[in-house]
Formats: C-alpha cells, sequence, structure tokens
C-alpha cells in the first residue's frame, strides 16, 4: 500500500470517521423526520378513530371536464379543513390501459416540485382512444379494455380513487383516508411583539411570535414546520410544510415486491403491526451506507418507487413519481390483502396504476413508461476484477498476467480513487500510472477494457481544469442562499458539485470524455476508447453533510430545492457520464457505466451494484435477495460485489461467492483497501482449480446471458426472475428469493449461502421433468409443486435445465469474451414431458449500435417429436418478426445476409446433446443429408414419471451453421 493512499484514508477517517462506518445515529429513522412523523401520526390517529374517520378531501361534480378524446378528465379538489385552498385532480388513461392519477395545488402561494416524471419517462405516454368517462351523481367511471373488463371509479366524497378488474378491487388510491397535500402557507406574526433583554446598544429586541392557523387533521402541533434539526444540521424550510401522504391499498393481493433499495425479503415484510419484522416503514433516500445492515427497511443507495402486489388471480402495480424522500409503511391486515401508506417530503401528487394483470403485462406498461435496459457492450457480462486500488500500472499489468498464467478468463480491469492525483478525476496520478493509455492498450490488446472511476466531487482549485471550468460556467450546486457554490468535503477534501439539472452542464461534461483535444477547454486525451467508467459517490456522499449528503435546502437549477430532486440526482449524472462515453470517438459506441446511486429510469442508461457490502454469508444471501427485487424495478443490470466488500472471507465462502456472482446479470469481484488481496488466482489448491471452472462456466454460458438481455430490451422482462414471475399462480412460490430462473433460457438456480452445506432443498413449481445441468440426472416437479433434494459440495453448484428448454452455449475456454466471437455452439437440447423443447440465441457485434439498422443474429431453436422421429430445427425470428424490436428498434428492414452475418458466416454447431430421449435412435442425420457421429447413452426418458439420470444422445460436429435454417433428424 503506498503512503499516499494510507494519508488519504487517514485524513478522511479523522476528519469524518461517521462517513466511514455505519453507526445508528449517522441516518433518520421516522421518528427523527419531522414529515414522516407527522404522516404516521396522521395513520396513528386515523386508525384510533376507525370508522368515524373521514378524508376532508372530496371532488366537486360540477368541475369535471372531460377531454374531446375522453382520455383525460379533470376536475377540482376541496379540502374541508381548508376551504380556501384549491387543488386540481387529473385523470389520464393510456393505451395500454395504465392510469395515471396527478394532483397538484392550484394558485398555491409557491409552485410544487412536478418535473420528476419527466426525468423518468422515456417518452409522453399515448393516450388510449376508446374511453368512455361516465359522470354520475357519487362518482366518476370509465370502463375499458379488450373486454371491457377494467374499471376506473373516482369517488367524489371523500375522494377515492380504485381500478377494478371484473369488478374486484385491485388498487384504491385513498381508501383510509390518509391522503393529506401540505398546502403551502405563511409564516403570520402576532401584532403585539415581546421585547427581551437588551443587547450591548441597551436597545431592546423584537421577537416575532408565529403562529399559524392548524387543522385538526394536522394534529396538535406544529412539526418541524419551519427548520428541522439532525444531530449538528439545521435544514432551513423556506417554504414550510409540503409533505404529500397517500395510501395505496391492494384489497385482492397479499404479496407485495418492489421498492428497491434495501436490504431485506423480496417479498416485503411488514412494518406496522404487532408482529413486523421492521418498526421503520421503508425509506427511499438515496444515501452512502458504509456497511449497511444484511437485513433492515433503511435507505441505501438507489431508490425506485415502484411496487408490485401479486395474488394468483393478477398483478398490478404502482409506480409513485416522486424524487424527495419517501418512506413507506406496509401492513397486511388479512393474508389476502395489503395496505401501503406513502410519505413523500415535497411533490405532487404522480401515481401511475398499472393493471397488469400478469407479471408480464406489469414489465411492459413500466418499460413503456420509463424504458428498458439498452443492449450492454457484449464484453460487460463477463467477469470483471476490481479493489480499492490497483496501486499502479504495473500493478493492473501483474494481475493481468496472472490471471492468463492461471488460464482464467477475466474481461475489465478497474481503478478506483487512487488513480486519479489528489482525486482530480481525469488527472493520472504521474507517479504511479505513469503510461495511462499504453497501460489501456495493453490490456485491451487481449480484448480486455478498463473501468475507471469518475465520482461527482470535484475538488476545489483552480489547478483542477474540470472545477475551474465548471466554476467560471456557473454550473455547480449552490447553497441555500442560492449565491456562489457549495461547498462540502469529500475523497477531494472541499469539493463543489456539478448541478447536472443544468441544461449549460450537459454538453459542457460530455465533451470532458473526448479523447482527442478540444478548443473549449479540457478534455482526457489521456484515454483511450477501451475505458469506461465508474460513478460512484452520487448519492452524493458527502463527508460533512446531514446524513452524508447534500443540505436539503441547497439549491438547484430552477430555484428547486435538493429536497425536492435528492433521489433524482444520481441518475442525471451518470446519465449525462453515458452520453459521454458512447460520443467521445467518431463512431458511437455502446458505454459501460456503473452506478451506485440511481431512480427510476436509470435502467436505460446503466448497471449498478449493491454497495458497501460485507463478506459475510448473510450479505451473500440478501445480495440474491437485493438484484431481484432492483429486477423488479427495471433495474435489471445488477450484481453485488462478489466476496463482499468488508472483510476477508475464507476460501470457502469466497467459492459460494462466485457461484452466486456467475449467476448475476452484472459480475465482479471488489474488495476495501484494507483487506488482503484476494484475486481468484492467489487460492491455494483446490480452491483455484475451482473457481476457474466457475469463471469459465460464466463464459459458456454468455450467450443465454446476451439473448437473456435481448429480451429485456424488448419487453421489460427482468434478467433474473423469481418464482412469481416464471409461475404466477402458484402460491406456494411467492416468497421464495433463495433461488430463480435466468431469462426464459429455462435455468434455474439455488446457489448455497451458507457454510458447510454439502446438500440443499430445490422446489421444483410444475409438472415438468427438471435436468441437472452437470450430471443430467432428471428430478420430477409436480402440478402442486414439488421440493427435491440435490447435492451440493463445494465444488457443486444446483443448476437445472426446466424440460423444453434449448440452450445455446459456447464451450471452448478463452482468455476473455471478445476472442470467443468466432467460437462454435454447443446446443442443450431437455426434451419436456411430451417430446418438445425450445430455445433463442441472439447475436450482434457487441460494441457498436449497427444491431439498430438490423446487423444481427436472432435464431430459434426447436425440438418437434412425430410419431417415431424427433426433428431439431434453427429458423431464423428476425426474418420472421418483422415488427418485432431490438434494443427499441424495429427490423422492418432486416436482411438476413446482414453484415454482420456475413462475418460470421462460418461459426457452426459443434456439438448437439439430446437428454431425455425415449428410445435409443437408429439414425441421426441433417435432413436431407448424409447420416452424423452420435453416441447414445441409456436412461430416464424425459416422459417417464421416475427419477434418475437421463437418456443422452451426443451428436458430434453436425457441421450446421449458425446463421442458417437447417434441421436434424432423429429416428
Amino acid at each position: 500500500m503506498r503512503s499516499g493512499v494510507i494519508f488519504g484514508v487517514l485524513a478522511a477517517l479523522l476528519a469524518f470517521p461517521d462517513a466511514l462506518a455505519l453507526k445508528a445515529n449517522d441516518f433518520k429513522t421516522c421518528s427523527k423526520s419531522g414529515f414522516c412523523r407527522r404522516g404516521r401520526a396522521l395513520s396513528a390517529r386515523a386508525q384510533e378513530a376507525q370508522a368515524s374517520w373521514k378524508s376532508p378531501y372530496s371532488l366537486d361534480p360540477s368541475s369535471v371536464s372531460i377531454s374531446p378524446d375522453e382520455a383525460t378528465v379533470k376536475a377540482s379538489v376541496k379540502s374541508s379543513l381548508y376551504p380556501d385552498i384549491k387543488f386540481g385532480l387529473e385523470l389520464r388513461i393510456h393505451d395500454d390501459g395504465v392510469v395515471r392519477v396527478i394532483m397538484d395545488e392550484v394558485d398555491g402561494l409557491r409552485k410544487r416540485y412536478n418535473e420528476a416524471a419527466e426525468w423518468a419517462l422515456v417518452a409522453e405516454p399515448k393516450m388510449s382512444k376508446t374511453i368512455s368517462w361516465t359522470a354520475g351523481k357519487k362518482d366518476l367511471r370509465a370502463v375499458y379494455g379488450e373486454k371491457k373488463n377494467i374499471q376506473i371509479v373516482v369517488s367524489y366524497d371523500p375522494l377515492r380513487v380504485t381500478l377494478l378488474r371484473n369488478g374486484k378491487e385491485q388498487i384504491v388510491l385513498n381508501g383510509r383516508g390518509l391522503l393529506h397535500m401540505e398546502h403551502f402557507r405563511s409564516k403570520t406574526v402576532k401584532e403585539t411583539s415581546e421585547e427581551v433583554a437588551s443587547d450591548s446598544s441597551g436597545e431592546g429586541q423584537e421577537v416575532l411570535q408565529v403562529e399559524n392557523v392548524r387543522a385538526w387533521f394536522e394534529g396538535e402541533s406544529e412539526d418541524d414546520w419551519w427548520e428541522e434539526t439532525f444531530s449538528s444540521w439545521t435544514d432551513s424550510k423556506p417554504k414550510g410544510p409540503e409533505s404529500l401522504s397517500l395510501d395505496i391499498s391492494f384489497p385482492n393481493h397479499g404479496n407485495v415486491y418492489g421498492i428497491p433499495q434495501h436490504a431485506t425479503n423480496l417479498s416485503l415484510p411488514s412494518t406496522t403491526g404487532d408482529d413486523a419484522p421492521y418498526s421503520d416503514p421503508y425509506r427511499l433516500y438515496n444515501a452512502d451506507v458504509f456497511e449497511y445492515l444484511a437485513s433492515s427497511s433503511m435507505s441505501l443507495y438507489g431508490s425506485i418507487p415502484v411496487m408490485h402486489a401479486h395474488s394468483a388471480d393478477s398483478t398490478v402495480g404502482v409506480f409513485n413519481a416522486v424524487g424527495s424522500e419517501t418512506w413507506i409503511d406496509i401492513s397486511y391486515p388479512t393474508k389476502k390483502s395489503t395496505h401501503t401508506h406513502w410519505i413523500s417530503e415535497s411533490g405532487i401528487m404522480d401515481v401511475f396504476l398499472l393493471p397488469g394483470p400478469t407479471p408480464e403485462q406489469i414489465f411492459t406498461q413500466y418499460a413503456r413508461l420509463t424504458g428498458t435496459t439498452a443492449l450492454p457492450p457484449h464484453w460487460s457480462l463477463g467477469y470483471h476484477q476490481c479493489r480499492w486500488n490497483y496501486v499502479s500500472s504495473d500493478d493492473v499489468r501483474t494481475v493481468q498476467r496472472r490471471f492468463d498464467e492461471e488460464d482464467m478468463p477475466v474481461d475489465v480491469f478497474w481503478l478506483d480513487i487512487e488513480y486519479a492525483e489528489d482525486h482530480k478525476y481525469f488527472i493520472w496520478d504521474s507517479k504511479t500510472f505513469p503510461d495511462p493509455v499504453k497501460m489501456t492498450d495493453d490490456v485491451a490488446a487481449i480484448g480486455r477494457k478498463m473501468v475507471v472511476i469518475v465520482d461527482p466531487h470535484l475538488k476545489r482549485t483552480d489547478s483542477y481544469p474540470i472545477y475551474k471550468e465548471a466554476s467560471d460556467m456557473d454550473i455547480l450546486v449552490k447553497p441555500k442562499s442560492g449565491e456562489g457554490e457549495y461547498e462540502g468535503w469529500c475523497w477531494s477534501g472541499s469539493s463543489s458539485w456539478i448541478d447536472h439539472f443544468n441544461p449549460a452542464s450537459w454538453d459542457w461534461w460530455i465533451s470532458k470524455f473526448k479523447t482527442n483535444k478540444i478548443d473549449t477547454g479540457f478534455s482526457w486525451t489521456q484515454s483511450t476508447e477501451d475505458i469506461h467508467i465508474w460513478n460512484d459517490m452520487n448519492e452524493p456522499s458527502i463527508f460533512n453533510g446531514p446524513e452524508i449528503t447534500m443540505p436539503k435546502d441547497s439549491i438547484h437549477y430552477g430555484g428547486w430545492e435538493h429536497r425536492d430532486v435528492h433521489n433524482i440526482n444520481g441518475m442525471l449524472f451518470h446519465d449525462n457520464t453515458a452520453q459521454a462515453i458512447r460520443f467521445r470517438g467518431d463512431v458511437p459506441k455502446r458505454p459501460f457505466v456503473l452506478t451506485r446511486s440511481f431512480y427510476a429510469g436509470s435502467q436505460r442508461i446503466s448497471a449498478m451494484w449493491t454497495g458497501d457490502n460485507l463478506g459475510t454469508w448473510e450479505h451473500m444471501a440478501v445480495g440474491i435477495k437485493m438484484v431481484l427485487a432492483n429486477g423488479i424495478a427495471g433495474m435489471t443490470f445488477a450484481g453485488a460485489d462478489v466476496g463482499g466488500f468488508f472483510g476477508n472471507p475464507e476460501p470457502e465462502m469466497l467459492i459460494r461467492w462466485y457461484q452466486v456472482g456467475i449467476f448475476s446479470p452484472f459480475f465482479r469481484a471488489h474488495a476495501h483497501i484494507d483487506t488482503k488481496r484476494r484475486e481468484p488466482f492467489l487460492l491455494e489448491e483446490p480452491y483455484k482449480s475451482i473457481v476457474r471452472d466457475i469463471l469459465r462456466l460464466r463464459y459458456t454460458m454468455l450467450p443465454i446471458w446476451y439473448t437473456a438481455f435481448r429480451e429485456n430490451s424488448v419487453t421489460g422482462l427482468p434478467i433474473v426472475r423469481p418464482h412469481y414471475v416464471m409461475f404466477p399462480k402458484d402460491p406456494v412460490g411467492f416468497a421464495i428469493d433463495d433461488q430463480f430462473f435466468i431469462g426464459s433460457s429455462g435455468i434455474l438456480v439455488k446457489p448455497i449461502t451458507e457454510k458447510e452445506i454439502t446438500e440443499t432443498t430445490v422446489y421444483l413449481p410444475d409438472d415438468q421433468v427438471y435436468y441437472d445441468y452437470f450430471t443430467h440426472y432428471a428430478y420430477r416437479g409436480s402440478s402442486q409443486g414439488n421440493y427435491v433434494t440435490v447435492r451440493a459440495e463445494l465444488h457443486q453448484i444446483p443448476v437445472f435445465i426446466r424440460g423444453g428448454s434449448i440452450l445455446p452455449t459456447r464451450e471452448r475456454p478463452r482468455r476473455s469474451s471478445p476472442l470467443m466471437k468466432h467460437d462454435p455452439f454447443t446446443l442443450r437440447v431437455a426434451l419436456s414431458k411430451s417430446g418438445t423443447a425450445r430455445g433463442e440465441l441472439y447475436l450482434d457485434d457487441g460494441v457498436t449500435y449497427s444491431h439498430q439498422q438490423g446487423e444481427l443474429v436472432w435464431r430459434e431453436f426447436v425440438a418437434e417429436p412425430s410419431a417415431k422421429t424427433t426433428r431439431i430445427s434453427s429458423k431464423d425470428l428476425a426474418s420472421a418478426n418483422p415488427s418485432q424490436t431490438v434494443d427499441g428498434v424495429m427490423l422492418e428492414t432486416y436482411n438476413p445476409k446482414n453484415a454482420f452475418v456475413k462475418e460470421i458466416e462460418e461459426v457452426r454447431v459443434e456439438k448437439v446433446v439430446v437428454l431425455g430421449l425415449s428410445n435409443k435412435p437408429k439414425s441421426v442425420k441433417v435432413e436431407n443429408g448424409a447420416e452424423l457421429y452420435w453416441e447414445y447413452i441409456p436412461g430416464v426418458p424425459a416422459s417417464d414419471k421416475k427419477e434418475g439420470t437421463s437418456s443422452v444422445l451426443h451428436i458430434k460436429d453436425p457441421k450446421v451453421i449458425v446463421t442458417e435454417d437447417w434441421a436434424i433428424v432423429i429416428s
């Protein structure tokens, strides 16, 4: 460890110890948050009053206005508490059935923040053209849907919005009467004033007495209306109270998921009631939580206000477009119903009701709103090696050499903060990294990339061109006065932060990443297009700030306070960084940007990881649940640091964590500066060979992962899928979050996350055969589900192929994924009980955007039985589905002889493995071709009801080309 690193860490520890370790007093609980206390107190008063409680908000029937196309309806809302305060309600019904409910204060003293949805939405939603509203004496109604079975009902008094399907309540807003939009008000002063002790001049000082009108609904006292103190910080609140309370109920859904990011179960535990596992609501407030707890409702680095509610009958969802701090209470009054209470500090009500009714439709509806994951660079699905810090160019080269000496594949090497001189990002430390371009070129010579950290804090010194240019342009966040620059402390010492809400910052930030010299200031000429970016600390993390972040009364572009946009802030930073990487060269290339902070819509831009986890079994286990939860909310390119950021895991734990990592969409090993070096090549045998095999398995399966990403780019379906997504009518699987499926491939994985485990239990949810991926042993599910016990020694991973699946893999070991581009394929054909199977393969160049012009390969493989034969065929899906999209682009002009097809026209299938045939074949040949070389191992057929090793047919080198139509006939 070099002295500069030691000094930097010690200085930070001495100056800001609370920033580097989780302490109970570092972060607020609801009881320490004024607006959360007010919201919970409102709920408590309602619960105490029970039947006598009535919401004061009502809709004025005479104000109803329906648009000519009837997709939008507007009305006035009044509160019996404050008759002079006006509110406006608007409902919009989209063409896919999503209902948007907007409520805002009208003609108020100030404007509430209403731009959260603008940052989250990928485009303005299309309105329905088939809606018909009916205004009655008690409510306003619309019936729609293909079967006219969806109904939206707006009750007048009290105001209540209900989404129904087939007459059954799905989502209810304000059903419990907890809606409360704290209107803007002014401080009022009594006519008389007090005179207190005189100052040095002998004159008395006048003290103004604040006195505000307050309704019973708001409690007996003002509670942090105009300022709030937490620890040593005081948050001024010049706008006064402006929080929004809203209850959202799911009367017929007993499980809810989503609202990441929290370290908790996928099916969210309750936060109210005597038996609630958590006493605090789930908090959405992006925060730098060092060494976070493995089970907690406290907020972490990202916030996506999306929730799914699920039952065997249907799935529905809500997206609450709010960018301020939000607390969410969850309770389950019955096993089949859910109550939630959302309390946000500021903003308008802007809630999207997703009607489903299936998980697939929910994902599609949400994806239409906020977008899907853009197809990432293919190499980014490989293995990423990182630690804080690789300390020099020679260190990087040595790590690369050791991977190659041990025949371990790796695609990316990472550099943490110590590469930068005095933590001035973009500026290399010339003593330790004297040749950054040459170093990067040496890595890239073997098809590999580098990822370098660029944090948002700018060292406040005129010798740092990034800071100097930003300061001169006046594009930095301002303090509460609105003048000058906000100053805080982070790794670089005294720092300022770019205000990415300011449009003037966008093109400027993009220009900083240009690898050629520009005329408008600094550009990163000591970089290459093989360097991609890691945006850390972008909550933002500020060591001397309240809750280790930016004061809420700081000012952003447009005069908005930081409290209004806090959860959105990090997304804008990584969005602009991704644009910078995409356009830094002459030919646009797909960027890879990893972000720690995120919001709804971040999935369009970046990958994420679960932050500063610990090297414990508990953190290994909860990391799986967190990745699943992020996928539910669209942020599906996700992973947890393999090995844990903190600690020194023993070999058993490290191996199990690699087994978890290879089945995560984002696969990176990372470690804290104080940990021992733990690159996999440092392990003793047999551990080193086990990890080598694990890494190779990930690379073997890269075609499966990349195909799953293509599907996500079209449908929004997550890459790793929990049971309720795959089998929505099976109640047993609703709370399962320790095993999962990969895309639509049919792969089921049950990672081991406990010490000294040699066998485990796996739940098989349906009446189908499941083949062990490695031994081909056939396990049997049932229509009621079935638990099976499987071996799980340290070198074994419980991985299964569901009958009816065809998996394309590449089996030849390579040093990095780009070197696999022309390698042949193996097809694993896992026959279902009825003898059928299906799978897909998607390929493109993995680097550029040529796939958006149709330069790609998208194939379907099908196995179909007939009387005495099984036919395995390949066909061109892109030609068969010209209306389909890839990465958001239609394939109507698709050419089956496109440039990419020609580039890989000699890539063949070198092996076909068929599992579950009923009998030994008499003949295996390419259709209308010669007999092939094959070998048959008898065993249990797919149609059998017994367990046992499956029959296996090995077809060797059929010489069929991946890009062409063909068929193999087994008779």
